[in-house]
């Protein structure tokens, strides 16, 4: 253990004897402190937000730093581009650097169309006092009865959110102010613009993906956002003070990669039962995870998942993602017209939860999960069924009921008015 600095270049005979012992009192370790950021209660890792504040209590408070979040993409791919955009937007009002890569639409067509950023009083929903009727307590008693055993049991709450405010809100109706978009500073990455560069056909990563790993981590290096450049600088006493102003300029970079595995960057993941550039995404992956490890970087990877039919190889591009949901929406299916789900627009699935720093990460509470899009938010809630399904099923109920009734009277007095019965 390192001697006090204050004992350091004097005689042992003027040293104290109580400051001889080798333990110290443990002190809080100094986190780097950067805006739009937070460390985790559960492992201390620093977290960023979403801006899906839903999806932020799904992951366990938010979007750990050096982490990479797969969404499996709907099948029209109108959600999963929502929650990019979702991730985007926050990072553009956090004052955090953007890196966006994609092969079908221009990065700036993407950037163009960021949700703005909505005010805390619009954004929280407040619950309407509904105006008292002046009855008598008799008479509110037998105004509404229900059964004992559901006396004591919780109110349910569909809505997920934490008791902390994490992140902000927006407005999927409007589209973010060019002043504000063009104050952050964005990286982007086109496919059809970049240079084609001649490879093996027996090489292990396609040139889309080598060209995008490669632009990623002269990125990383040139604006700074490799941790171990600033705490080299904190081994040596001398530089305590630059280190620290480093350390005070260290921001993150946030990364959104569109639709991967796509025909248009060159992979046959969707094309074929059997690909031929099967490990081509898998090995990428690889090298995007060490690379997120040892920078200040977040990911959000989007991958059409209903377009590959190996299954195999989707578990795999699943486990090498620190977290992993699924969108389903009900667009084009029958669920669109179910009476169950009409209040809501889809369903998520939560495929894998990070597990940092412990050796068991914190699952969801519920695993029924759908989210549906309001006239100005995305919003991710518990599925439930509504107390009444719609008017047909009741109809249909009714129905089946005078069928029954007049199928017993039928044979209760012998007579031939029903000659099919079910017993």
């Amino acid at each position: 253990m390192a001697a006090p600095m204050s004992s350091v270049g004097k005689p042992s005979a003027e040293r104290s004897p109580f400051n001889t012992t080798s333990f110290q009192k443990k002190t809080r370790s100094k986190l780097i402190s950067i805006p739009g950021t937070r460390p985790s209660v559960q492992n201390g890792q620093l977290l960023v937000s979403t801006g899906v504040t839903s999806l932020d209590y799904l992951l366990g408070g938010g979007l750990a730093v050096g982490t990479v979040l797969l969404i499996e993409e709907d099948r029209y791919d109108s959600y999963s581009r929502m929650i990019l955009k979702y991730f985007l937007a926050e990072g553009v009002v956090c004052r955090h650097e953007l890196f966006v890569a994609a092969a079908q639409d221009n990065p700036d067509d993407i950037l163009q169309e960021l949700p703005a950023p909505i005010l805390d009083d619009v954004a929280i929903p407040k619950p309407v006092e509904q105006p008292r009727l002046s009855v008598e307590p008799q008479d509110s008693l037998d105004a509404m009865k229900i059964a004992w055993r559901y006396q004591n049991l919780p109110k349910v709450q569909s809505a997920l959110a934490s008791s902390s405010r994490f992140g902000h809100y927006y407005d999927v109706s409007k589209t973010m102010e060019p002043e504000i978009r063009q104050a952050a500073k964005c990286h982007r990455f086109y496919l059809p613009e970049q240079p084609t560069q001649s490879s093996s056909t027996h090489s292990s990563k396609l040139e889309s993906y080598s060209a995008l790993l490669k632009s990623l981590q002269e990125v990383i290096h040139r604006e700074g956002f490799d941790v171990a450049a600033p705490m080299e600088g904190m081994q040596c006493a001398a530089t305590s003070s630059d280190a620290t102003q480093k350390s005070k300029s260290r921001n993150i970079l946030r990364i959104g990669l569109h639709s991967l595995g796509s025909a248009l960057w060159g992979d046959d993941l969707c094309c074929h039962d059997k690909p031929r550039n099967s490990r081509t995404l898998t090995t990428f992956l690889y090298g995007l995870r060490a690379l997120l490890r040892s920078s200040l970087s977040v990911a959000v990877v989007t991958v059409p998942s209903h377009l590959i039919q190996d299954r195999a190889l989707m578990g795999s591009i699943t486990r090498l993602c620190d977290n992993a949901i699924a969108l389903e929406s009900f667009k084009g299916s029958e669920r669109e017209t179910n009476p169950l789900y009409k209040d809501y627009h889809g369903l998520l699935y939560v495929r894998q939860v990070p597990h940092l720093n412990c050796l068991a990460s914190k699952l969801p509470d519920h695993k029924d999960l759908a989210f549906k899009l309001k006239r100005k938010q995305f919003t991710i809630e518990r599925l439930h069924l509504p107390p009444d399904l719609s008017e047909t099923v009741s109809r249909v109920s009714r129905g089946e009921l005078a069928g029954a009734a007049t199928a017993a009277s039928a044979c209760g007095s012998g007579s031939s008015g029903n000659k099919h019965l079910d017993f």
